[in-house]
């Protein structure tokens, strides 16, 4: 079936507007039926981050869960892979969290995770949404209405499980904290001052709207300059819901997702913990991250966009880490997501194991130019099909051929094409990636 809802990430949109409160409880509703796999009462734990339309679509997930029976834990604010832990813990029959991540605060959104803790399949999805178009679910009266129980110490859970999978304090370390005004910013500084770590905080003062405004880790320039202004020895950035990481230096040099996979994953190797010696990562992850992990005797392994396809390929194939140059990173021996908190955590672990300091670690890649444009269009679906676009793009590649590579995608959840062109000269990548664009706005229009 073509989906018409779920995206790459759970369903989004504006709230109140393309994901309203009617949307909200139809998910509720047919979620719960879904992932009660026949069960009467499924229990099922709601989190969400901090944007002010987290309240309405929460009252409206949590009424659609409890009327086909749901049993409802309530874990208030919570990072994503907070509720992922929170499933497990509770031996929950699913979760869903209420966020739309790095987006602006307009945006909301809702995804769910199995009774594992693990992103619901493409083929899950779709049965939730031809659920939707149900008209006999069960309509439970009297006591066989759901209801909720509140979890009081959802992020001490969440945290003392965090703390269990490092062997060390970070007693005499400074860390510099963004917690993007987000679902983090209770877990990150309570974790890190518990663990020993002197922790100095911006950004985690949410007020409903302020949540990714000008900080976070969509804008590493302001961890820069915290962490070089306070000495600190690295700083942490987190977006919006927390399953993502973007860690400074003390130099101030930016380090990312891919670059967080390259100290970690050889790391990993030489402990013996990197199951087949192998970093599965997407097509958007920068050739300095390969490079990286040949010259280090590791094996790497590509997916399509997106950190969920990421996880499906280490299930197949039995890998344990992997992730996107974003800084969604999965430890599948830790978590079953993305976790910024966990990742940071397990950077740390690296610095202080090896004694090294994270500007050294992170030399270990160079970054190769990257170019990123998006090609704002009326029919992306149409992109492969323009005969226009199609020569434009093999012209592309051809001049770059054996010096870099050019990568189009259609974004899975916005009017836009992606257009990423990576090679030697940044000059050169950027006239070739704005002529893509140019064409695209022309012929997709």
């Amino acid at each position: 079936m073509k989906r018409s809802l779920f995206g790459t990430d759970g369903v989004r949109g504006v709230a109140n507007s393309e994901l309203t409160p009617q949307l909200a409880f139809e998910l509720g509703r047919a979620g719960a039926y879904i992932l009660a796999k026949g069960k009467p009462s499924p229990l099922i734990v709601v989190g969400k981050d901090t944007r002010i339309s987290g309240d309405m679509l929460e009252a409206a997930l949590i009424a659609g869960i409890c009327s086909v029976g749901g049993k409802v834990l309530r874990a208030g604010v919570v990072p994503t892979p907070g509720v992922a832990c929170l499933t497990r813990h509770f031996e929950a029959d699913g979760g869903a969290v209420i966020s739309a991540s790095h987006n602006p605060v307009e945006y909301n959104g809702i995804k769910f995770f199995d009774s594992k803790g693990f992103k619901l399949p493409d083929e899950i999805e779709d049965r939730i949404e031809e659920a939707m178009k149900l008209e006999n679910f069960p309509v439970p009266t009297g006591k066989g209405v759901g209801y909720i129980e509140e979890i009081g110490n959802a992020v001490e859970i969440y945290g003392n499980f965090l703390k269990s999978t490092v062997d060390m304090d970070l007693k005499g370390m400074r860390i510099a904290l963004d917690c993007a005004n987000g679902a983090v910013y209770r877990a990150a500084p309570r974790v890190l001052e518990e663990l020993g770590a002197e922790v100095m905080v911006i950004n985690n003062c949410p007020t409903g709207d302020n949540i990714n405004v000008k900080c976070g880790s969509t804008h590493p320039d302001i961890i820069r300059e915290f962490t070089v202004k306070n000495k600190a020895d690295a700083g942490l950035s987190f977006d919006g819901d927390a399953d993502r990481l973007i860690a400074v230096d003390e130099q101030g040099q930016i380090l990312t997702g891919d670059h967080i996979m390259a100290v970690c994953g050889i790391f990993m190797k030489e402990e013996g913990r990197l199951t087949k010696d192998t970093v599965v990562t997407t097509v958007m992850s920068n050739m300095g991250l390969d490079i990286a992990l040949k010259e280090a005797g590791c094996n790497i392994v590509k997916t399509k966009v997106g950190d969920r396809y990421v996880l499906e390929e280490m299930l197949k194939k039995g890998y344990t880490f992997g992730g996107e140059q974003s800084g969604h990173v999965i430890f599948l021996e830790h978590n079953t997501t993305g976790d910024g908190l966990l990742t940071a955590l397990q950077l740390l672990k690296v610095m202080r194991k090896t004694g090294k300091p994270l500007s050294e670690l992170g030399s270990v890649m160079k970054l190769m130019p990257q170019v990123l444009l998006n090609a704002r269009v009326k029919n992306k679906d149409a992109l492969w099909k323009n005969g226009a676009v199609v020569r434009k793009v093999e012209e592309a590649e051809k001049r770059l051929a054996g010096r870099g590579r050019v990568l189009v995608r259609p974004s899975g959840t916005e009017p836009l094409v992606r257009v990423m062109v990576e090679g030697e000269d940044e000059r050169e990548l950027k006239e070739i990636a704005r002529h893509l664009v140019d064409i695209m706005e022309r012929e997709l229009n």
